[in-house]
């Protein structure tokens, strides 16, 4: 397999992998989207994505926002630590360019690999 593949082992699939993240998350976020993180037992990092048609209304935008959120994350994976994230998209998601897009994912993955701050 390749070592930059998308397999099924790599995605948040049922609504318990989902809420498991929702409870105490490390987040980072911005104007346009937010991803939450929290470790798993895994040596591997997994991928969930939440895109509501109440904040990106077209099925062709929602589509390019994930596969932005993909492509990116598949990029990554091996630069992430083992945690499942979930990333939620704003309103404002929809006006970014796949560029802009990317830089911000990057940006925020980064910050998630960093361990949390105390507070």
């Amino acid at each position: 397999m390749s070592k930059l593949a998308y397999p099924r082992e790599l995605r948040l699939l049922t609504p318990e992998h989902f809420n498991t993240v929702f409870q105490q998350p490390h987040r980072a976020g911005s104007s346009h989207l937010t991803i939450l993180a929290r470790k798993n037992t895994l040596d591997h990092a997994r991928l969930g994505q939440a895109v509501p048609k109440k904040q990106i209304k077209l099925a062709v935008d929602r589509n390019r926002f994930k596969r932005q959120v993909r492509e990116s994350f598949r990029l990554r994976q091996h630069d992430l630590p083992a945690k499942d994230y979930v990333v939620i998209a704003k309103k404002s998601a929809n006006d970014l360019s796949n560029e802009e897009l990317r830089t911000l994912l990057d940006k925020l993955w980064l910050r998630l690999s960093r361990p949390p701050r105390k507070r």
